[in-house]
């Protein structure tokens, strides 16, 4: 980590991160565009790439109506039980917390369906505290949602580090100014994503490991 002290936090993205939620934000995309805009093919290739924005905001830079949400969320929430948990991050998760470090999510997604959601796959306990974009002033991006974890582990930004797999995910740490680590086992576009300039690279969970060492407090 060059010469940066080892991390006391470590503050996640969901999608993508955590979990493997592509196929059902794909069903629940697909059905949200059929019910509010018509037949056809749902541009779920072009959603995919602002993934870790909020969708509100997606559906701005889309041109797609803010109606989409509802049945968007609706389905999200009845598919939930089809979300699986990424290989290696439960037993990840468990060994940073043993190490001392404190962890959060901070995600695109609204608190309560992001809280939801972990709650379902077993993941919430994990966590101090789980961020959602409708929580903050100005999502991602912006550093608002990063710093606002940061403030909920009292921890600075020199401290921790964040956890993405979506440019948003490194613009928002990057400009929080805190270390931003690239998580590449999702769907997510290697290439743009190195091209964002992380601090670090992931190619699968347990590599974190190597970066968050057991806690000295300081």
């Amino acid at each position: 980590m060059t010469d940066r002290l080892p991390p006391l936090g470590v503050i996640f993205d969901l999608d993508g991160v955590l979990v493997n939620s592509f196929d059902v934000m794909r069903q629940a995309f697909s059905t949200a565009y059929r019910e509010v805009v018509g037949p056809g093919e749902a541009p779920f290739a072009e959603y995919n790439r602002h993934l870790g924005r909020y969708f509100p905001d997606i559906m701005r830079i889309m041109g797609l109506p803010l109606e989409m949400e509802e049945p968007f969320v609706r389905e999200s929430y009845r598919l939930a039980d089809q979300v699986p948990v990424f290989d290696g991050v439960p037993g990840l998760l468990r060994t940073l917390r043993e190490r001392g470090l404190r962890l959060a999510v901070a995600t695109g997604k609204s608190g309560p369906r992001a809280r939801s959601l972990l709650d379902v796959v077993g993941l919430l306990p994990e966590f101090e505290y789980v961020i959602g974009s409708d929580e903050v002033a100005n999502p991602k991006p912006a550093p608002d949602i990063v710093r606002h974890a940061l403030d909920r582990l009292d921890l600075g930004p020199e401290d921790a580090m964040m956890v993405g797999d979506a440019v948003t995910d490194l613009a928002s740490a990057k400009a929080a100014e805190t270390f931003a680590v690239a998580a590449l086992w999702g769907e997510t576009d290697e290439a743009e994503l190195l091209q964002a300039g992380p601090d670090a690279v992931l190619r699968e969970p347990a590599d974190l490991l190597a970066l968050c060492p057991e806690v000295v407090r300081r």
